[in-house]
């Protein structure tokens, strides 16, 4: 099954609600006057989304949203534990049983402080910069867009400081660091 099918079945398939929410980072650096936000492309079908996955054992929702923008898009950077952004829902197709869950997944703002050239899931996936108006045309999930296109007209939410850090950082292995300014893996303004 290649990822255009797989897209479709999902698509398709009724969806139910799963058990185990999931949490993302959406990953931001002041860029001149505004906001970046930085997207992945999913393993699958390859669309434009955030850093996302399940809860981590023993580890709190916003910790497990930087973990995942380690593992996914080789992120370091710090996020606010009491800073929840929203919510937005998606569709993940289950292989085995070809059919979809309903995810919800919880977003939490993540400051880059910088990009790392080696982390798991860096052969599987591309990363790329975009203004926040640009990040809402890409992600295709209606209100991961709306959330978007709310911090494009105000991204206070993002940019206030925080007084809960999450403090459980990812495990780093021999890591060159890329400027979050620019860098080789198509950084650049869109």
């Amino acid at each position: 099954m290649n990822a255009n099918s797989v897209a479709v079945a999902a698509a398709s398939a009724p969806a139910t609600m799963v058990e185990k929410p999931q949490v993302g980072a959406l990953c931001w650096r002041s860029h001149g006057a505004g906001v970046q936000i930085l997207l992945i492309t999913s393993r699958e079908t390859g669309r434009w989304v955030i850093p996302k996955g399940g809860i981590i054992a023993g580890k709190d929702a916003a910790a497990s949203a930087r973990q995942e923008a380690w593992e996914e898009a080789g992120v370091e950077g710090h996020v606010s534990a009491d800073a929840m952004l929203g919510c937005f829902d998606y569709d993940k197709l289950d292989r085995k049983r070809q059919q979809a869950r309903r995810c919800r997944v919880e977003v939490f703002p993540l400051k880059v402080d910088r990009l790392v050239a080696k982390f798991p899931e860096k052969g599987e996936r591309r990363r790329k910069w975009f203004k926040l108006s640009r990040a809402a045309i890409e992600v295709q999930e209606p209100d991961l867009r709306r959330l978007l296109l709310d911090l494009d007209l105000d991204p206070t939410p993002l940019v206030r400081p925080s007084a809960a850090p999450a403090t459980d950082a990812p495990a780093l292995k021999s890591a060159r660091t890329l400027p979050t300014s620019k860098g080789s893996d198509g950084s650049g303004d869109r």
